[in-house]
């Protein structure tokens, strides 16, 4: 039997728990757990019956039982808790959004590639099995050569000018915690769009409370997002053809059921994408093949599209007029 990857967790907040959930559930092996406290810690080994607690990201990264640090930070904090990994010879899985700006997403891939390391982002949505699916109806020519693409992420997240999602400082906003979803799902269909057109409001803090975006593609495609921290939608998205379409349901960027029309409105095909859990071990499957296999790059979310898409995130956020504190 091949040796079980072995991970490490760095943060212990709610996506963190998330993610863990998933692990144990489907039989991943979860070694240690690091905090910057060691009462946080020891909170969240006892809750998940975690072996070993680091009180700090130091320990963690040094633990020789950790073959892959998942890094769960705010994501202001990913570059300085994938840099401490990378160099303590750690694969890394780091949340979404990768970082908060392409330089830094830059710095991280750039570090990886030089030490022969593992990294991935954590976009879980992408490694679901109904959107693994979705991919073979769109290569096999079933809906025809895609024409748009419609996303939708919108939430009513707390106004509380306190909370993480509402701090500039802390990277908060609709962009990059909701919309950076249905920007990758056009990338994962589409690739690079050829133009972005962006528009957005703002709450009191300064973060952003809805982005909506229009991505325009060589192809002659068309894909449009919206997102919103301050407003609940219907979270579905649709991938549109010359030959017909796919509708996925509520709530599209988690497991969930779609079906495949053609031009007639007939139901070609309903897929249903009910998992284990939350869905949250596909991502982790896919590093731990990737480490396993010898193979650094995720042919489902290669690091440089990561790198790009946050490019694409700078330009929208040049548009809008969205900058955090301490970028240059």
């Amino acid at each position: 039997m091949a040796t079980q990857i072995r991970w490490g967790i760095l943060a212990t907040g709610w996506i963190a728990e998330l993610f863990v959930k998933d692990l144990n559930l489907t039989g991943h092996a979860v070694t240690a757990v690091g905090s910057r406290t060691q009462a946080s810690a020891d909170r969240f080994a006892k809750t998940f019956d975690i072996a070993k607690a680091h009180g700090s990201y130091e320990a963690l990264v040094a633990d020789p039982n950790v073959d892959i640090i998942y890094i769960a930070t705010p994501h202001p904090q990913h570059i300085s808790a994938a840099k401490l990994a990378l160099n303590a010879g750690k694969h890394i899985l780091v949340e979404k959004p990768f970082t908060l700006n392409a330089r830094e997403a830059a710095e991280i891939v750039d570090l990886a590639t030089a030490k022969g390391l593992v990294v991935l982002e954590a976009m879980w949505t992408r490694f679901l099995p109904h959107m693994r699916r979705l991919h073979q109806v769109i290569a096999a020519g079933t809906i025809g050569e895609v024409r748009s693409i419609t996303a939708d992420h919108r939430q009513k997240l707390p106004d509380d000018p306190k909370h993480r999602l509402n701090a500039l400082e802390l990277g908060g906003g609709a962009l990059l915690d909701l919309g950076i979803y249905p920007i990758s799902f056009t990338w994962a269909i589409l690739g690079k769009p050829d133009t972005v057109k962006a528009s957005a409001t703002f709450r009191d803090t300064g973060a952003d409370a809805q982005v909506a975006t229009v991505f325009h593609y060589p192809s002659g495609a068309i894909a449009t997002t919206l997102s919103s921290s301050d407003s609940a939608g219907p979270n579905r998205a649709s991938v549109v053809g010359t030959k017909g379409r796919i509708d996925i349901d509520r709530v599209w960027y988690s497991p969930t059921t779609f079906r495949v029309y053609d031009n007639a409105n007939t139901v070609l095909e309903t897929f249903d994408g009910a998992v284990p859990g939350r869905g949250m071990q596909f991502q982790a499957d896919e590093a731990e093949r990737l480490i396993a296999g010898g193979t650094k790059v995720s042919q489902i979310m290669p690091p440089a599209q990561s790198v790009e898409i946050m490019r694409t995130l700078d330009e929208i956020r040049a548009q809008i007029g969205l900058r955090y504190p301490g970028e240059p």
